[in-house]
């Protein structure tokens, strides 16, 4: 069980806070049940109600820094996404950005940082499904890792992005 006062990974909310653990009082809801109150650390005006017995696979712990800087050690090994049928990779990014695995938002962020690289070079732009995942795992991760390391998401995504430069090259169809 989390704890008041503690940080964790929300499915495709990211970083929450939990505000409270308690029985909630809304028509409807079971009055018995406990709840966990979650803010969204992006979103400070929202407010989630999820039951303390819930599927829990949709919520963990953020990581230690140690677990945090490794991620970020390990980003030039971690692969790229792609799926070549677009139904079919949507599904995929999507599955990825509702999970809490934080190496399958780099694999979203790797793959459309080179779509998008190689797309431009050949004058195309951005597609509004890779802009809209790239945006939620983007959000998600660099939450994450600037809460775990205690540093702001701009030096966050500054040092991601020099790693993800380091990667070897694999190519992305555009």
């Amino acid at each position: 069980m989390f704890q008041k006062g503690e940080f964790i990974i929300y499915a495709s909310r990211g970083v929450c806070e939990i505000t409270d653990i308690s029985t909630i009082n809304i028509s409807g809801m079971n009055r018995e049940k406990l709840y966990y109150f979650l803010r969204p650390v992006n979103d400070r005006d929202a407010k989630i109600f999820i039951p303390v017995e819930s599927d829990k696979n949709r919520m963990r712990s953020i990581l230690t820094e140690e677990e945090a800087q490794a991620l970020i050690d390990s980003i030039p090994q971690i692969g790229c996404l792609w799926i070549a049928d677009e139904k079919q990779r949507e599904y995929s990014y999507r599955q990825a950005v509702n999970g809490c695995d934080c190496r399958e938002w780099v694999g979203i962020l790797k793959t459309l940082w080179k779509r998008n690289r190689e797309r431009q070079a050949r004058g195309k732009k951005e597609t509004a499904m890779d802009k809209k995942y790239f945006r939620i795992a983007e959000d998600n991760l660099y939450t994450e890792l600037s809460v775990s390391l205690k540093l702001d998401q701009k030096q966050v995504k500054e040092y991601v992005a020099r790693r993800m430069e380091q990667t070897e090259e694999e190519t992305v169809p555009v």
